[in-house]
């Protein structure tokens, strides 16, 4: 079940808000919470199920043995038996048969290559689970003592399967305590609403096009169809995944949750670290508190670290050689900015850092897109003019007349300039004339509702980019 279907915004959602606002007692919503997540999960992965709910049942037993034996050396069989387990299950599902093909590759073995489908949001909750025994190893939290209310963290449904990773002493106290006003339900609400005319009217047909011409046959692709479908699939992931972190924030101010933002307008940034700091956040903020400062951080062998860090983001999002190249697309960018090249990007005009920016990304989007590496390489050939195809043709021009418009309103929305509308006239009318702001709100969200649902009716194209990953 994914949150731009019409069975979860027409019947799944309601019916979680009915129900949990039909009880009070805070054990009661809890419960209820649990078990819509554990539905919404098995709606689409009733095997795995299991293994997600074990995956909480494994971690919550190590905490608990972590504080139990906090003063002695036992606390640590806690700790590496999460983080052993855990990883070992992830590269099991996730990066066995990629482990196994690289083997025989490389050695000319015939081993069978594993074949699992892969759990959909396991990258997601393991990492999650992982944080919170590392936390409770840390003394930055206490185990929880109930494994229902664990698991409600593990399995809520509102970030489940893709994001943001959700660190549970951000809501641990929200747990137990959490207080929901008519204000904060509306801008959950209103947050939920922007992410799905995001992903349904302009991530779905930026992934149309993209697929149109990035899965072409490049003997007949022109140079400007490569770029506009790059194009495409830049504007398509970041709508995609922004979207469903916009949907999973806004639920959660619904219930009473306070996740941490995940995207801050990564476009807009003048430099690849920016970018970094700018998109998806709760992943770049798990790598550096776990992976970078432990390892030395910027005091002992920093470079080193850098590309460690940036060699498991990339393979963190796939078991392909293309996501480990992007990932240390990345490092290298980063590094070489650390450098020399930042203090030359704070020298020249902001729109030239920008560009440099804008241009390493949408490489980097080409990079992640092609699994395939001969593939990739012939993309790039392609969009550099080396494979001789026509620089042009009459198709690209009619799709950039046919959606000017929506293009237009597209680069809008990759900047902040809704967010200082909302800020700047809604939240001003709601201080000041209350009855005129809700009205302002309510007939905003019913367009977004009524526009997303028409294209929800009329397409079948509505896939979440981040459920692969």
């Amino acid at each position: 079940m994914v949150f731009s279907s019409l069975l979860f915004l027409y019947l799944f959602l309601p019916a979680c808000l009915i129900l949990y606002f039909s009880w009070k007692n805070p054990t009661y919503r809890n419960t209820l919470l649990t078990l819509f997540s554990i539905v919404f999960y098995a709606w689409g992965e009733p095997v795995w199920v299991v293994l997600l709910i074990l995956t909480g049942l494994l971690d919550y037993g190590n905490a608990l043995l972590i504080d139990k034996y906090r003063h002695t050396r036992w606390k640590a069989v806690g700790l590496w038996s999460s983080v052993i387990l855990n990883i070992g299950v992830l590269m099991t599902f996730k990066y066995s048969g990629f482990i196994y093909e690289n083997i025989n590759a490389l050695l000319g073995t015939s081993f069978t290559v594993p074949s699992f489908s892969l759990p959909i949001g396991i990258s997601f909750y393991t990492f999650q689970t992982v944080s919170y025994v590392i936390d409770v190893y840390r003394g930055e939290v206490p185990a929880q003592r109930s494994f229902m209310k664990f698991l409600l963290f593990v399995s809520l449904f509102t970030q489940l399967v893709a994001g943001p990773i959700v660190r549970y002493q951000h809501i641990a106290d929200e747990i137990d305590n959490r207080k929901i006003d008519l204000k904060e339900f509306a801008a959950g609400v209103h947050r939920f609403c922007i992410g799905l005319f995001k992903k349904v009217c302009i991530a779905n047909v930026a992934g149309e096009y993209a697929s149109k011409y990035l899965d072409a046959d490049f003997g007949s692709l022109s140079v400007g169809g490569g770029w506009f479908g790059l194009l495409m699939y830049t504007l398509q992931i970041y709508f995609d995944f922004s979207a469903y972190s916009d949907m999973a924030i806004g639920m959660g101010w619904m219930f009473g949750f306070h996740f941490k933002e995940n995207f801050n307008y990564p476009y807009i940034s003048r430099s690849s670290t920016e970018f970094w700091r700018r998109w998806h956040m709760s992943l770049g903020t798990f790598f550096r508190d776990y992976v970078y400062i432990p390892l030395g951080g910027k005091v002992h062998g920093a470079f080193r670290n850098l590309f460690i860090v940036w060699f498991l983001t990339g393979f963190w999002h796939g078991a392909s050689w293309n996501f480990i190249i992007w990932g240390l697309f990345y490092g290298m960018l980063i590094a070489i900015e650390r450098l020399f090249l930042q203090r030359f990007l704070d020298a020249i005009p902001k729109i030239f850092a920008h560009l440099y920016l804008l241009m390493a990304v949408v490489l980097g989007w080409g990079i992640f897109y092609f699994t395939d590496l001969n593939r990739l390489g012939e993309f790039f050939r392609l969009i550099f003019g080396a494979r001789g195809n026509a620089p042009w043709s009459l198709d690209v021009t009619l799709a950039l007349q046919e959606n000017v418009w929506w293009l237009l309103m597209a680069v809008v929305l990759c900047m902040p300039i809704y967010m200082w509308f909302h800020r700047r006239f809604i939240e001003g009318y709601f201080e000041r004339k209350p009855a005129l702001g809700t009205a302002v709100l309510t007939l905003m969200n019913l367009a977004f509702l009524f526009a997303a649902t028409s294209m929800l009716v009329g397409r079948s194209y509505n896939p979440f980019l981040y459920f692969r990953f």
